[in-house]
């Protein structure tokens, strides 16, 4: 029996250069797949997330849009960032009918996503989108003394306002603002006691992030025994925790620059706005390069 072939894309996330930012693999055609395969290729491709498209009639996506599913090397993901952001630069490349959208639709497991593409920010080699997360929920409130030793910090590394806050734009993490990138730069989080702590606290990770300049942050997330590039979805979440707490301006974009110690640099660009108090319009927005194709063969 020959193999089945099934055709990967591989691009480079919230980056316009190649080999930098979050790398992630795409699969534009994943109907004849199981979910095992699913899960099964995304721990082969070893990547933070893989996705896989799920193409259907035009009426139906025109209405529902374009059904994804989003899987790391452990698990599916109800929502991630960089995957959406990659994934709907991806449709846009691959598929004719999409190659000049202004708008891409991703139906996840989280809801709708919508995906804006600017014409002013696109060129043949870079694709620049701007996607908006699921509505904030703001989660308990964290001790520092807790805290701060599962990050492999001292309690004095950490600002105490705002307040350490679980906050979830689909996926909760632990957002912890530093009080430096020279502490930021120490960050060792002890996965293990993590994990257990997280149990009992609503949370999945830790999402660190330091002041460097006026508008510009520099953040961390160490996930897995690993550490993401960048990571859309928590950045979402910063952005939201820290226009409710007064730190970043409603509707003002804040850069977040992740990845630098592990040598793969990331520009996230983050808004969100403030309504009566309530957080909405969560946003964020990069660049995504295409970087290979190939293809995969199955039994």
């Amino acid at each position: 029996m020959r193999p089945r072939q099934l055709e990967y894309h591989i691009c480079d996330v919230f980056t316009i250069r190649l080999l930098e930012g979050n790398p992630l693999a795409v699969f534009p055609d994943a109907a004849p797949l199981s979910e095992i395969e699913m899960q099964a290729i995304a721990r082969e491709t070893n990547l933070s997330e893989t996705t896989f498209i799920l193409r259907r009639d035009p009426n139906t996506e025109g209405q529902r849009g374009i059904r994804v599913r989003i899987f790391t090397t452990r698990e599916e993901l109800p929502f991630a960032g960089h995957p959406t952001v990659g994934t709907a630069a991806t449709i846009r490349r691959v598929f004719p009918e999409y190659a000049r959208a202004e708008k891409i639709v991703l139906d996840l497991n989280a809801g709708q996503i919508p995906v804006l593409f600017p014409p002013e920010r696109n060129t043949d080699t870079i694709c620049y989108s701007v996607m908006t997360q699921p509505e904030p929920v703001f989660g308990p409130v964290h001790q520092l003394s807790t805290i701060a030793p599962l990050l492999g910090l001292r309690e004095q590394d950490c600002a105490t306002e705002p307040p350490t806050q679980t906050v979830s734009t689909g996926i909760p993490y632990c957002i912890v603002l530093l009080r430096s990138v020279e502490a930021l730069s120490r960050l060792r989080v002890d996965l293990a006691a993590a994990e257990l702590y997280f149990k009992s606290s609503e949370a999945k990770f830790f999402y660190a992030l330091a002041p460097e300049q006026p508008g510009v942050y520099r953040a961390r997330m160490q996930f897995y025994g690993g550490e993401d590039p960048a990571t859309g979805s928590a950045a979402g979440c910063a952005i939201a925790w820290l226009v409710r707490h007064g730190i970043a301006a409603p509707g003002e974009f804040i850069h977040i620059r992740q990845g630098i110690e592990i040598h793969r640099p990331s520009d996230l660009y983050a808004s969100a706005n403030s309504i009566s108090g309530n957080i909405t319009d969560v946003r964020l927005g990069g660049s995504t390069v295409h970087v290979a194709k190939g293809l995969f063969f199955l039994e």
